[in-house]
């Protein structure tokens, strides 16, 4: 069987509370453009022959790199560019480890079906080139037939030999055990590697190991499910000793850095690399110490760090002999970090207990990532997450989140639990999704279903079995034959899939169990039975994760900065009025075609170009400041963080503006709102709006709005019915001044859900036409300010 062993998700340390160092002040622009210029200038140097000008005694070795750089960065292979350089590595048989290898990841991301012959010849050179001496077997020397192997070389083999087998060549397993051999055997004490057996460690050979220890695991372990016939039995959980990678991931986290290569004063650039790759293949956010308790983002650290090497007015990198002096080598790796480091966050899967039940099924959400990635063409990757220790910006780096277990996921303690519980709401409400499942056990279903009730106190979210025509049975693959799900509709969707455990006398195995098993070993085939509920599993995983994502995920963004001056950016068109509705724990999608039908009646009566599709965005988000206006709902209590009021006070205090409303004039909504803004503005209190404000009547190009209809709810009168009364009276609007101007406009009278579905009896606001006029006044207002 194939497994990834993410064995550092069973070190405890990985998970230790979360205490981030300063944030880097970067941008995801600025790394974008950042690779943009590195790309540009490795075309540039490119020579007319396709290659870039190599080391003596090393050919093709720059070449082959410069080029897996610039595809790993987003260069199709069908561009002139790659195209060259192909050509020219097909015309050449090369010789070096080094080289054969970077030929062979570049064959393998460009053209595989092209270059199969060539992959295969590579990958038996290099089984053949693996050192067998003693001292020195299981690694790779420079070329074959060497005695002597070094673990540079070796982390450079295994990467292509892995990638190799992406593509469909098979490895000799003995190729593989041999390198696990070596990498257990040689490491130092205080966890680390250094070049060859018995030097001083530092951290791109402890990061190299962290890699290769990963890669081969995946090859040569068992999973930890299994198939004995037609059954299937789950959480088997392998025994293996993970001590080995677990001291190396603490030795990273002991000496994290990216100004330097820990150790060693050389080769910064190819440890940003590696460590990439460490942080990356363990599924992992964060790099702990865990002495201090430090948490250590490895990738926005090491974007900025990389940025701010670069300067303003370079578009390469350069560092420090031996070899990174070279632009090229060294802006091929920092565009390696750059590009690798950023992929799409898929899923996290949640760890919620310290004995290791949330994670019976190792492989589960890894498998199903590669699934996802054959399925989509897109390089995708996952992470772990401690739900304890996580804050909801850290749960908001992940679109759908994965819950499971055999035990109830509730912690110990009341407090504990209604943390756990404000924190999954927090992340809902701001547009995330829950997946949840019990295995091989009956406390998660019923320790769930309690968790929700936490979670969502309001009786009209409530786990319900969803519907035969719901997508998830066909968003992306039709499931064959389909297993019970519950849902619980909030928002504008389904926004929490609970897979409970089947009844007693017709079990099934879990989908964790069965994602597991996706990945059969060479020569495994399962009988047809199994093969079609591994089938039936993926379907439903993929399409879980259509639904959730709409296939739309966003490279991870570097940095959560403090916001920059606001500038167009490029989802925007020109000339075109977009308006923002903000994510918050407080029911910010419980209207969800609010804003879209104000813009489109802004594009009919007002001529605007307005966008009609409705942009989400969470407060921390930068992308507000590409927006002139934002605009804020709910119905029920909230509390916004730190970080999303100083986001929201920076940009109403550089000039945006927010319109907001009470939906149904909830209370709640309304007390939460007045409480927020009070602590962002102190020294600014909400203030009524005069009916003779200029921004009520027509000095803008809209509506007299001195006298409004406003329908207010009646008190039941025994059983009859519910009645409403309509008013005419003068807007009840709320404002907050910045100088001579109108920052935030605040409605405590719904003016969302007369936009959505005009004439509900129970709702106090204005009604349809008016809840129009007033967005449109303020639309106008913005405009000209």
């Amino acid at each position: 069987m194939n497994r990834l062993l993410i064995a550092a998700m069973v070190c405890a340390a990985s998970f230790a509370p979360l205490t981030p160092t300063a944030r880097a002040d970067i941008t995801a622009d600025e790394v974008r453009q950042a690779i943009e210029q590195g790309v540009a200038y490795l075309k540039q140097q490119q020579h007319t022959d396709g290659r870039w000008s190599d080391w003596p005694g090393k050919d093709g070795g720059v070449t082959a790199l410069c080029t897996l750089a610039l595809l790993n960065a987003g260069v199709p292979p069908e561009d002139p560019t790659i195209q060259r350089a192909l050509g020219w590595l097909r015309a050449r048989r090369l010789k070096d480890t080094y080289t054969v290898s970077l030929q062979t990841m570049v064959f393998c991301l460009a053209e595989p079906e092209k270059d199969r012959l060539r992959i295969e010849q590579n990958v038996r050179f290099l089984e053949v080139a693996q050192v067998t001496t003693e001292a020195f077997r299981g690694t790779w020397g420079y070329s074959s037939g060497s005695s002597r192997g070094d673990n540079s070389n070796a982390q450079f083999a295994l990467l292509a030999l892995h990638e190799a087998e992406r593509v469909g060549i098979e490895v000799n397993p003995r190729t593989w055990r041999l390198a696990e051999a070596h990498w257990e055997n040689t490491q130092n004490e205080d966890g680390s590697w250094g070049y060859t057996p018995g030097d001083r460690g530092y951290g791109s050979m402890t990061a190299a190991g962290i890699g290769s220890l990963v890669i081969v695991s995946d090859k040569i372990h068992d999973a930890d499910a299994t198939v004995e016939g037609e059954r299937i039995l789950c959480c088997g959980r392998r025994g293996r000793d993970d001590s080995v990678l677990e001291r190396a991931i603490d030795w990273m986290g002991r000496n994290f850095a990216v100004t330097q290569n820990p150790g060693k004063n050389v080769w910064r650039y190819y440890y940003l690399y590696a460590m990439e790759r460490a942080g990356r293949l363990t599924a992992r956010r964060f790099f702990h110490n865990p002495h201090t308790g430090d948490a250590y983002d490895w990738y926005r650290e090491g974007a900025a760090a990389l940025l701010r090497d670069r300067g303003a007015l370079r578009d390469f990198w350069r560092g420090r002999a031996p070899a990174e002096n070279d632009p090229q080598i060294a802006t091929s790796f920092a565009l390696l970090f750059l590009s690798q480091g950023r992929r799409p966050i898929l899923m996290a899967k949640l760890k919620h207990s310290a004995d290791g039940d949330w994670n019976r099924h190792r492989s589960d959400v890894n498998n199903l990532t590669r699934y996802v990635e054959e399925s989509w063409r897109r390089d995708l990757t996952w992470q772990t997450i401690d739900l304890g220790g996580a804050s909801v910006d850290d749960l908001l780096e992940a679109p759908v989140l994965y819950l499971c277990g055999s035990l109830s996921p509730l912690p110990d303690g009341e407090e504990a639990r209604t943390q756990m519980a404000q924190k999954l709401r927090d992340y809902l409400d701001r547009g995330g999704f829950l997946v949840a499942e019990g295995y091989c056990g009956t406390g998660f279903d019923e320790g769930f279903r309690r968790l929700m009730e936490r979670v969502f106190p309001e009786p009209e979210y409530r786990l319900r079995l969803l519907d035969p025509g719901h997508p998830i049975w066909f968003a992306e693959e039709k499931v064959r034959v389909p297993r019970r799900l519950e849902g619980i509709e909030f928002g504008c969707r389904t926004s929490v899939i609970f897979a409970p455990r089947d009844p007693a006398e017709a079990p099934r195995p879990s989908l964790s169990c069965l994602w597991e098993l996706s990945r059969p070993g060479r020569g495994t085939k399962y009988p047809g039975s199994v093969q079609r509920q591994i089938d039936d599993a993926l379907a439903l995983g993929v399409n879980i994760l259509a639904y959730a994502t709409n296939r739309e995920l966003q490279f991870k963004d570097p940095a959560r900065p403090e916001p920059t001056d606001a500038r167009p950016g490029d989802a925007i068109a020109r000339g075109r009025v977009t308006v923002a509705k903000l994510q918050h724990p407080g029911g910010c999608n419980a209207a969800p075609r609010a804003l879209v039908n104000l813009m489109d009646t802004a594009a009919e009566k007002l001529g605007l170009r307005a966008g009609a599709e409705q942009v989400m965005l969470r407060m921390t988000d930068n992308a507000m400041f590409d927006h002139h206006m934002v605009f804020m709902h709910g119905r029920h209590t909230f509390r916004l963080t730190d970080g999303e009021r100083q986001q929201l006070r920076t940009y109403l205090e550089r000039g945006g503006m927010m319109l907001a409303d009470s939906i149904c004039g909830n209370r709640a909504f309304i007390e939460s709102f007045r409480r927020e803004m009070a602590l962002i503005f102190p020294d600014k209190p909400l203030e009524r709006i005069p009916p003779s404000d200029p921004m009520l009547s027509t000095a803008y190009g809209g509506f007299d709005l001195r006298r409004v209809t406003r329908r207010d709810p009646q008190a039941r009168d025994g059983d009859g019915p519910l009645e409403a009364v309509l008013r005419k009276v003068p807007p009840e609007l709320e404002g907050i001044r910045f100088g001579d101007r109108w920052g935030v406009v605040f409605s405590p009278h719904d003016i969302s859900c007369a936009l959505e579905m005009d004439g509900l009896l129970e709702c106090r606001g204005y009604v349809r036409d008016d809840a129009a006029r007033i967005g449109l006044n303020v639309i106008l207002y913005s405009l000209q300010q």
